[in-house]
């Protein structure tokens, strides 16, 4: 976690250009219950600055478990890939939900990668957006 003092002018201007939404599994502030965390696309133990270029709205699971990531490995080609950044990258290119919308599924390389080094479908969200679905809160529209 970052200790680096991130000013309240830049940390509302990137949770609006994320839509008070994970860049990831795209769980919004308001299902959470209590505002998301910046995440640094670029770790700043890998050098990344504190800057908006660098910075994206992430939820607290997300951004645990991508940690000081940056790479992990395909799960299907073994390839080393570059996870998924949320400010440079489209979600829908690389991931999609599953038909009962519960599950993110992977598209690409990329996708795949990300949702098995950030644990996007770890059991307890997975029953969670189960819950969600059942009360058509999720999956989301956009």
């Amino acid at each position: 976690m970052s200790t680096t003092y991130i000013s309240t002018g830049l940390r509302k201007l990137v949770t609006e250009q994320a839509q008070h939404r994970c860049g990831y599994c795209l769980r919004t502030e308001e299902l959470l219950g209590m505002p998301l965390t910046l995440d640094h696309l670029m770790p700043e133990s890998a050098g990344g600055v504190t800057a908006e270029e660098n910075l994206w709205l992430a939820c607290p699971r997300c951004n645990q478990f991508k940690g000081s990531q940056t790479h992990a490995h395909d799960p299907k080609t073994g390839e080393w890939v570059a996870l998924f950044n949320p400010r440079l990258q489209k979600w829908t290119v690389h991931f999609e939900w599953s038909a009962d919308g519960i599950y993110i599924q992977g598209k690409t390389a990329c996708g795949r990668t990300t949702i098995l080094a950030l644990q996007m479908n770890n059991p307890e969200i997975v029953v969670t957006r189960r819950q969600w679905v059942s009360v058509g809160w999720w999956p989301p529209s956009d």
